[in-house]
């Protein structure tokens, strides 16, 4: 049986990659034709445009940047929907949208599971990403084996909807802790620390994440190419905020940090890697936040395997 792709982007490429190194015939479309044509040359085969993915394909995934993509591929797509169609939308996506779409996909007999991933590209290149899954139990069992190709770690969420909620949560707080790290990183240069050393205390210390453990070295090596971009950052945490304002929370840091990525996108542009964030307190206080040794380019050193389900504790 075939699987169909759409969006080969940064994760879209890489997740879909994984499924062709796993012998699985892979049906694919992109707006970019050469990144279609990559794929063609190793193996897949390519479509012209969504519809006709999700008419040759039972399952479909899509790797989307945006809701107006993901609307715009869905509209595409529904004529070709119906009873024994799978629409699995790994998009980062908003969670009221996600369900009203959901409904539409229902109305055709067809299904739809979200399934949105974490853990950043170098991760979705191995298959050690992890996955959020909404969506009814016997459709996410359904879609486990392809889902344990793409993830090492995969949880079932709940309803549809819960997994967009949960992850655009995770999203935001990654947010939190790249902003926390480039003012922690940028007070100790300027109070004269070694930043090696200062990388090794936070990374062994209780003020270790897995954000410091990735960007913080792409930050100290200069390059700064996380390979994920400001726009898709202001996306995410304004999706968190409207959720937390549609629920009644009282949001303070959130604010905050939307209107620093906003001046990060006056500075560097919507399209500038999020990392870049440091450069606005280097050119405050004229430092270079950087240090030798550190990578250019994050790689997953954890080995490639099929994932598994993650049940919560009950």
């Amino acid at each position: 049986m075939t699987t169909g792709f759409i969006g080969l982007g940064a994760v879209g490429g890489k997740l879909a990659g994984n499924l062709l190194a796993n012998g699985e015939a892979l049906m694919v479309h992109d707006l970019d034709a050469a990144r279609v044509a990559e794929f063609v040359a190793r193996g897949a085969t390519g479509a012209s445009d969504a519809a006709a993915v999700m008419r040759a394909c039972d399952v479909v995934i899509t790797s989307l940047p945006s809701p107006a993509a993901s609307e715009a591929v869905l509209a595409a797509m529904l004529p070709e929907m119906g009873p024994g169609k799978t629409w699995v939308e790994m998009s980062t996506t908003d969670p009221e949208v996600i369900v009203a779409q959901a409904q539409r996909v229902a109305a055709t007999g067809g299904q739809a599971v979200e399934a949105p991933v974490s853990g950043g590209c170098h991760r979705a290149a191995t298959g050690n990403i992890s996955i959020f899954v909404g969506g009814a139990r016997a459709e996410f069992e359904a879609v486990l084996p392809l889902l344990t190709i793409l993830g090492r770690q995969i949880l079932h969420t709940g309803e549809i909807g819960t997994a967009s909620r949960l992850k655009v949560m995770t999203n935001y707080l990654a947010t939190a802790n790249l902003l926390t790290l480039c003012e922690a990183l940028a007070t100790m240069s300027a109070a004269g620390l070694d930043m090696a050393t200062t990388y090794e205390a936070i990374r062994i210390s209780s003020g270790n994440s897995f954000v410091h453990e990735t960007e913080s070295q792409l930050i100290l090596s200069g390059n700064r190419d996380v390979d994920f971009t400001i726009d898709l950052v202001l996306k995410d945490i304004g999706l968190f905020q409207s959720l937390a304002e549609a629920h009644g929370v009282p949001l303070e840091i959130s604010p905050l940090m939307i209107r620093m990525m906003q001046n990060g996108a006056a500075r560097f542009g919507m399209r500038g890697q999020s990392d870049r964030m440091i450069e606005r307190l280097e050119t405050a206080c004229g430092l270079d936040v950087t240090a030798p040794g550190f990578p250019t380019e994050l790689v997953d050193d954890q080995p490639p395997a099929l994932g598994a389900e993650v049940v919560p504790r009950r």
